[in-house]
């Protein structure tokens, strides 16, 4: 599985590679075939003609239809085996068309040949796929991402109670493991022996950090706490919980709807315009008595003019100039076609932990008993908790630093596993526990107002100062200021909000009646994120995902749009469509106003491109004739060229 998500990469960054070798190789052949051919020299006026030379453009442009135009027949031999002929069947008739009838006018047949109006066609589309390819280059390496997240090895505890490091690959159902503090868990299994805090956050979605104690379950991928843990093997290989998010990821990447894009629709009807109308053209001249090299010169004609080489680049540009806009305002796109639909989102769902939420502690409440300071509470709790790596000590420390409080080294300092810090900070005993250690302890304290935090999802830690009660400090994963601006630009576009998370449910409710979302969903493992996601498609609406963790990676994956925030896992930004850099979700905002500023210049874009159609078409056939009016090659290049620039013009002009 990882060596083939790299061998699709690779694979991804050598046809954008060759995509330009053969553009710039076909661009040299071209300039000679331009000089050679009649139709040019006519219409420059000059005369560069020589015994063979037919002969010797022929051979060049030989080189160009089969090496230049190789991609566009193989990919309209792949589109006509699937009955869905798009832009590069309508290459491919143009130019196969073009290359036949010139080689045979080289032969003997009388007629004008079209080598470069299919040079020319080829170094276009050649052009746009190029840019297309490498504005939007980026091919997945989610499930790459994803196995980097397991420790590659494990500490093996032997039945003579030895420890030796092994292949995490090796372990088998029953081994014991060794897990020390601050270290991956490799596995899945159970605590034998020790406990310790485990961070789960980019698992489960879970925000506090899980005590785990004997027989509690573990999940390969978390990060051990300050404890050590004994662990006997559970689940190894694809039985593990990661292994499973790897699979819904894969399964949800193979079945994402490969939509066709707006230029292969315009394509796919050009393609039978064409074919008609060329069959049309040589009818109708044969039918009203002209001879057939004259009706097959109109019917080829009209059949190469058909495929604009505007169109080539009609969608191209816009996206290169789309992405450009997007990547300075910190939106990566890495899935074009999804972007596009951004435009139509009936409802954006969002993670929490990271996403609306900073992912990380602060306090939000502090309670104090009648004879304390606040100020001098603080400085005493974050001296002690400056001592700890855990996410309540970040917390508490960095409010401090906020209010730049002077912190005091603390003497004995020690960890009470699961029930707080203790030590002596200016000759004071100083406890930051937790609502367990006061009840062990019998330690009175006002339980309506602790209950009433907690409710709320918060997460309260009690300051002793010489064994009294100092304050009850609440501490909770603040939401971003800039959720609640981009909830409220959502409601003023009639899209739903939605959050899914892995978290409980009272901190879910705190933070949705904080950002007046419409719907909640809590508690909710990542195969469940998938299957929510679904849910809410099968419901008629176009959704987007918005997170950061690993558990949210399937439901990125499903949804008709995955934006993850930039400042979460690899796996969600490597299975995400769109990627904000600046972890703002009012930048979610912004993606539906470009992409339907996008889509706007792309509809005027195949107008320019088809708008040459529509003219030439009808002219190239002779509809005119009687009036003395037959579009001629050579004013049909005029045609072509004006509407290459103005399409090129039209795509530098998108702003949002």
């Amino acid at each position: 599985m990882h060596g083939g998500q790299e061998d699709h990469a690779s694979h991804h960054a050598h046809m954008v590679d060759d995509f330009k070798r053969r553009f710039y190789i076909s661009l040299i052949i071209t300039i000679p075939i331009l000089i050679l051919s009649p139709m040019i020299q006519d219409f420059l006026g000059i005369n560069i003609r020589f015994t063979g030379d037919m002969y010797v453009l022929f051979g060049l442009s030989s080189f160009i239809f089969f090496y230049g135009g190789w991609p566009f027949l193989q990919g309209s031999w792949e589109e006509l085996k699937r009955k869905e002929p798009g832009m590069m069947t309508l290459i491919a008739l143009a130019v196969t068309v073009a290359y036949v009838y010139s080689s045979l006018t080289v032969f003997g047949l009388s007629g004008k040949n079209f080598f470069w109006e299919l040079a020319t066609l080829i170094d276009i589309m050649l052009l746009g796929h190029w840019i297309e390819m490498k504005s939007v280059m980026g091919a997945s390496r989610a499930l790459e991402e994803l196995v980097k997240l397991m420790p590659a090895e494990a500490h093996l505890i032997d039945e003579e109670g030895n420890v030796k490091d092994v292949q995490t690959s090796e372990l088998k159902q029953g081994n014991k493991v060794l897990i020390k503090p601050g270290e991956k868990v490799p596995v899945d299994g159970v605590i034998i022996k020790g406990e310790s805090s485990l961070d789960e956050s980019m698992l489960t979605g879970e925000s506090v950090p899980v005590e785990k104690f004997k027989d509690d379950q573990v999940i390969g991928g978390s990060i051990n706490g300050e404890g050590s843990l004994t662990v006997s093997v559970e689940k190894t290989g694809e039985d593990s919980y990661l292994s499973q998010v790897v699979t819904m990821v894969k399964e949800a990447q193979e079945s994402k709807s490969r939509t066709q894009d707006l230029s292969n629709r315009a394509a796919k009807w050009l393609f039978y315009m064409a074919l008609l109308a060329g069959i049309i053209t040589l009818a109708v001249w044969l039918l009203i008595g002209e001879s057939f090299v004259y009706a097959l010169e109109r019917m080829v004609t009209v059949m190469v003019i058909a495929c604009p080489h505007a169109l080539g680049l009609a969608a191209p540009l816009v996206v290169a100039r789309s992405t450009a806009i997007a990547a300075k305002r910190g939106l990566l796109i890495r899935n074009r076609a999804s972007f596009e639909g951004a435009r139509n989102l009936d409802a954006i769902v969002f993670d929490k932990t990271g996403t609306l939420t900073e992912g990380k502690f602060g306090i939000t409440d502090i309670k104090m008993v009648e004879s304390s300071e606040e100020e001098e509470v603080i400085r005493l709790a974050a001296s002690l908790e400056a001592q700890s790596e855990h996410p309540i000590a970040r917390g508490i420390f960095e409010e401090a630093e906020k209010r730049s409080i002077k912190l005091t080294e603390p003497e004995n300092f020690q960890s009470i596993t699961g029930k707080g810090l203790k030590g002596s900070v200016d000759g004071k005993r100083v406890m930051v526990v937790s609502p367990g250690y006061m009840e062990e302890e019998r330690v009175s304290y006002d339980v309506d107002t602790y209950q009433k935090l907690s409710g709320e999802g918060k997460t309260v830690v009690f300051v002793l100062v010489e064994g009294e009660l100092s304050a009850m400090i609440a501490l909770a994963d603040k939401v971003r200021e800039s959720s609640k601006e981009a909830m409220k630009r959502l409601k003023e576009l009639n899209i739903r909000a939605m959050m899914l998370t892995g978290d409980n449910k009272q901190v879910a409710n705190w933070v949705a009646k904080n950002l007046d979302l419409d719907e909640v969903y809590a508690e909710v493992l990542p195969h469940q994120k998938a299957d929510k996601i679904n849910e809410v498609k099968e419901e008629g609406m176009r959704v987007a995902m918005t997170g950061d963790g690993v558990n949210d990676a399937p439901a990125l994956a499903n949804a008709d749009l995955g934006i993850a925030v930039g400042a979460g896992t690899d796996v969600a930004m490597e299975t995400a469509d769109v990627i904000l850099v600046k972890s703002n979700p009012n930048d979610v905002v912004s993606i539906i106003a470009l992409s339907k500023a996008t889509y706007r210049k792309m509809i005027q874009n195949l107008w320019w491109a088809a708008g040459y159609n529509i003219v030439a078409i009808p002219l190239a056939a002779g509809v005119l004739y009687n009036a003395g009016i037959v579009l001629s090659p050579a004013v049909g290049a005029v045609l072509m060229s004006l509407s290459t620039v103005i399409v090129a013009i039209n795509a530098r002009l998108l702003k949002v």
